[in-house]
């Protein structure tokens, strides 16, 4: 453990003696909210763009900031589906300024809810410019004031474990079955979402990880609870017609409740702030299509609710295991690696030109293309203009002996199970959707069975072998940052 040592001079009867001061740790967070002030506004995370004209939840930017008395690191989790990489660095340079705290230091990812407002155009969907130019600055509040927080803190880190609400989404497909994909192929071995016992399937096409993962913080002085910072690889709840920020704002209120954390002995001093982050999700929801379907319909918001309780169950289980100390050294690494670009050949070019112009959109309704092949044919247009290779921004982070990798992208649960598995201290964890959007981060193997989340478009366009070149960069940045 590295200990920056604060060194004073002090005269006593004529010498002068070193008097030696270890560094205070120092915990902080702040929730800022992000909501839109002007309504409708368009929302993302489907096929079709659409508009929300109501908000029954607010959206924020929970952040948590560290510091080991030399370094300092900002974590922040944006109610959002995706969350573009210029608004990320946008956010941090301003917060940069502010702070002094360093770019690669801050780590913003988005929670993809599919009930946030747009931040990234994806398929049909586009973001409002005028809240767009509003975000970066509001982004950039909340790190600065969990900065401006700061207090003497202890820290520690634990999981448990919740496997209630966690599905592997792709199944396959029975050797004798076939579907036809948006690119007149039938190649395709796995599909998504397949309904509940569906006869053509034969199972799911991966696992899941039910790991609930804790960073905790406490005010050293009377332990009033500062953050807890979650992490859990599911995808998202869903089912709210408004702006909601889905079940991982109701986690946020359900653990500070739980931790009794607005009671009247903390009045004056920051609020709680509770945080889920999204773990390695891309091919995770919480539908077990292996049992029977549900035959009663769920109010609005109720799945929601159901799974905020059982994940902050598992949290604050591990909350209670929690080791707290009062010192952990917080170190952090930062790359760029270049990743290409699937793009489409000339003739599938073509091809998509004349189908965006010969499929007609669904003008009775809202004046979108409803035909899953004109939608990726428009997609394999816009992406053609892409350039053929793209920046990719990963980052590891040690606090203590937790470490936490981002990458920006809807990662497959397969690439973090294997990060934890050569994790080189005691815990680790994967933050998704983190310092921009590259789309899904399938594994080679799952590529070779196709399925939604291979398919070439905005929402999936690098390189087939993408994530071995990503976690292979990830291993060595993790095992730097723990020497």
């Amino acid at each position: 453990m590295r200990l920056l040592r604060f060194v004073s001079a002090v005269v006593v009867t004529g010498f002068c003696i070193n008097v030696s001061a270890a560094p205070v740790f120092k915990a902080g967070a702040f929730a800022q909210n992000i909501t839109p002030s002007h309504l409708p506004t368009p929302i993302n995370g489907n096929m079709k763009g659409a508009m929300a004209d109501s908000v029954h939840d607010p959206m924020h930017a929970r952040c948590l900031a560290l510091s080991d008395g030399r370094s300092e690191l900002i974590l922040c989790v944006v109610d959002a589906c995706m969350i573009p990489r210029e608004m990320c660095e946008q956010a941090k340079a301003l917060a940069a300024k502010a702070t002094g705290v360093p770019a690669g230091q801050m780590l913003i990812s988005a929670t993809h809810s599919h009930s946030c407002a747009t931040m990234a155009g994806v398929f049909q969907s586009d973001p409002d410019p005028a809240y767009l130019a509003e975000l970066p600055g509001l982004i950039a509040r909340g790190l600065t004031q969990a900065h401006e927080n700061l207090e003497p803190a202890e820290i520690g880190w634990s999981k448990d474990s919740d496997p209630t609400q966690v599905f592997n989404r792709r199944w396959m497909l029975k050797p004798d079955q076939t579907v036809e994909n948006p690119f007149d192929s039938m190649a395709d071995r796995a599909v998504m979402n397949p309904g509940f016992q569906n006869p053509k399937m034969s199972g799911p096409a991966g696992p899941v990880d039910p790991d609930v993962c804790v960073l905790a913080a406490r005010s050293k002085a009377d332990h009033r609870p500062i953050a807890l910072f979650a992490n859990y690889s599911l995808h998202y709840v869903g089912g709210l017609p408004a702006i909601s920020a889905d079940y991982y704002g109701v986690f946020a209120g359900q653990v500070a409740r739980r931790l009794k954390a607005d009671d009247a002995r903390y009045a004056g001093k920051p609020a709680f702030v509770g945080i889920m982050s999204n773990g390695t999700s891309g091919n995770i929801n919480n539908v077990n299509f292996g049992g029977p379907s549900t035959l009663r319909k769920k109010a609005p918001g109720e799945q929601i609710n159901a799974v905020a309780a059982s994940v902050s169950d598992a949290a604050l289980r591990a909350w209670d295991k929690v080791s707290w100390q009062s010192t952990a050294p917080l170190v952090s690494a930062e790359r760029d690696i270049s990743l290409g670009v699937r793009k489409a050949n000339d003739t599938e070019l073509e091809r998509a030109r004349h189908l965006t112009t010969t499929i007609p959109k669904d003008k009775d309704k809202d004046g979108q293309w409803a035909d899953r092949k004109a939608i990726y044919a428009r997609e394999t247009l816009l992406l053609d203009k892409y350039p053929d290779q793209v920046p990719c921004k990963l980052q590891a982070h040690r606090i203590g002996g937790l470490t936490i990798a981002s990458i920006p992208c809807e990662v497959f649960v397969e690439i973090g199970l294997d990060l934890k598995k050569t994790m080189p201290l005691d815990e680790h964890f994967t933050i998704s959707l983190a310092n921009g959007y590259n789309g899904y981060l399938p594994t080679p193997e799952q590529h070779e069975l196709g399925g939604y989340e291979t398919w070439r478009a905005r929402s999936s366009y690098l390189e087939v072998g993408a994530s071995t070149k990503i976690a292979s960069q990830l291993k060595e940045m993790l095992a730097e940052i723990a020497r």
